[in-house]
């Protein structure tokens, strides 16, 4: 049997049709691949077969695979950038695992010697007040030692009744259960026997006559850990005065607790972090030691006035920002007005003595972030329906908690000029709330302003 190849170009499709064979004749189609010895090519063989004859057609739709690599042709320039690529990504990612690896071993090696014995020697502690972030600091306290009995001294006789007899604060969470051992009284004298220590939540404005019903009972070694922020309106005190001058005693032990936290998140046991100040190094560590847990992280710090002047001015930050939002006045003037602020909230914390350092951690532009930012705040909320053309009066009736800025705007204005330190966007907010400016007047002088070097 006879047979020829003819190369044909390759084409798009394999159909084949020989219109030379007669319909009648029997044909018998064998296929095969198989290169060419020249070129490499591979065809299609169709092998048609009549009773006289056979012969061997080539298909002209026969497909080229790709040639076969050539052995000694020497990589590509891309074939190299992806062999750099590939190693590069390798070398990254072992960088990151190994500062990983010596991260958690560090924090293994250190939490292996953590002390406890501040937690297990303490078997009271009392919580003034009867607020939103006292109830949340006295659950998250409670939790940590169910033998510790919790005391909270409030003044309303419904919130006693309510956390005593159905283990919830009604007025703020009355949809949290309490743990067993806290417990509400009216009684001082109750609250602080056998305290070992004393977290104080009353709002700044009421802090000195609340500690002055009290004060008989409070022990000279008690230490006072304040989670109050905010200046007195008309002595520019800060808490870190209040308390030891109303108690007579300047050397009762005093903490400040703040940072970004929402009391419903620390209800809702999510993840947290705050600073603890104190001269005391090492009470700062005993309160470090109290509170810390798997859900919230403490970290300690000497810088008093730095914790406590961010913690007042954040909140009357926060009412600016809120009022940007209430004007809708987007994105751009909101970063814009938020950065001013915290330079503001540096240069008259610095002037006072405190670390800039401070200004820029979790006191400073943590809490500053999270009240400027966030609707939970109730600066922040203050701002915007006063953007939105509400009245302050309407605005403070409605509410249920107390917005520490309102009352702090003037303070912080009286401070910035016993200080000499210009705050506009700060004097705007003051000049606000004394109804003696408008929000959108506000907005115009402040863009007004001469350009400056920023500092």
């Amino acid at each position: 049997m006879a047979s020829s190849v003819f190369e044909q170009p390759p084409l798009s499709t394999s159909f084949f049709s020989n219109n030379s064979i007669s319909k009648t004749q029997r044909l018998l189609l064998h296929t095969n691949f198989s290169p060419t010895p020249k070129t490499g090519r591979t065809i299609l063989l169709l092998q048609c077969s009549t009773s006289k004859t056979s012969s061997n057609i080539v298909c002209a739709a026969a497909i080229d695979p790709p040639p076969p690599p050539d052995q000694n042709r020497l990589p590509s320039p891309d074939a190299d950038v992806a062999l750099e690529v590939a190693s590069a990504t390798r070398d990254r990612r072992k960088i990151v695992r190994v500062a990983w690896e010596k991260l958690v071993r560090w924090s293994r090696s250190l939490r292996s010697r953590a002390k406890t014995d501040v937690l297990e020697r303490t078997n009271k502690v009392v919580v003034l007040g009867g607020g939103s972030f006292g109830t949340a600091m006295a659950s998250h306290v409670a939790g940590r030692k169910e033998q510790m009995e919790v005391n909270m001294l409030v003044r309303d006789p419904q919130i006693c009744q309510s956390i005593n007899e159905n283990h919830c604060n009604r007025k703020y969470f009355p949809n949290h259960k309490l743990p067993q051992n806290v417990i509400a009284t009216m009684d001082a004298k109750t609250a602080f026997t056998g305290a070992d220590f004393c977290l104080h939540a009353v709002p700044v404005q009421f802090s000195c006559s609340f500690l002055e019903g009290v004060a008989e009972y409070v022990e000279p070694g008690l230490p006072f850990i304040s989670l109050s922020k905010g200046l007195e309106l008309n002595t520019l005190r800060m808490m870190s005065q209040i308390i030891p001058q109303t108690l007579k005693n300047s050397r009762q032990p005093y903490v400040a607790l703040s940072g970004p936290s929402f009391a419903l998140e620390l209800m809702n046991k999510l993840p947290t972090a705050m600073v603890v100040a104190s001269k005391d190094k090492k009470l700062a560590k005993a309160v470090q030691q109290l509170l810390a847990s798997k859900n919230l992280r403490i970290s300690t710090t000497s810088d008093v006035t730095g914790v406590e002047i961010a913690g007042a001015l954040k909140n009357v930050l926060a009412i600016a920002a809120g009022i940007v939002e209430g004007l809708d006045l987007g994105n751009n003037s909101m970063a814009a007005l938020v950065a001013q602020g915290c330079s503001e909230i540096r240069w008259l914390s610095t002037k006072m003595g405190a670390k800039s350092t401070t200004i820029s951690g979790l006191s400073g532009t943590g809490d500053i972030m999270l009240t400027c930012f966030v609707s939970l705040s109730r600066n922040r909320t203050v701002g915007v329906r006063l953007g939105s053309g509400e009245t302050l009066d309407d605005i403070l009736s409605s509410m249920n908690q107390v917005a520490e800025g309102v009352s702090t705007a003037g303070a912080v204005i009286a401070l910035a000029q016993k200080y000499n330190v210009k705050m506009p966007v700060l004097t705007a907010v003051a000049k606000i709330i004394d109804n003696e400016l408008t929000p959108q007047k506000a907005v115009l002088e402040l863009m007004n302003l001469p350009q400056v070097e920023e500092v």
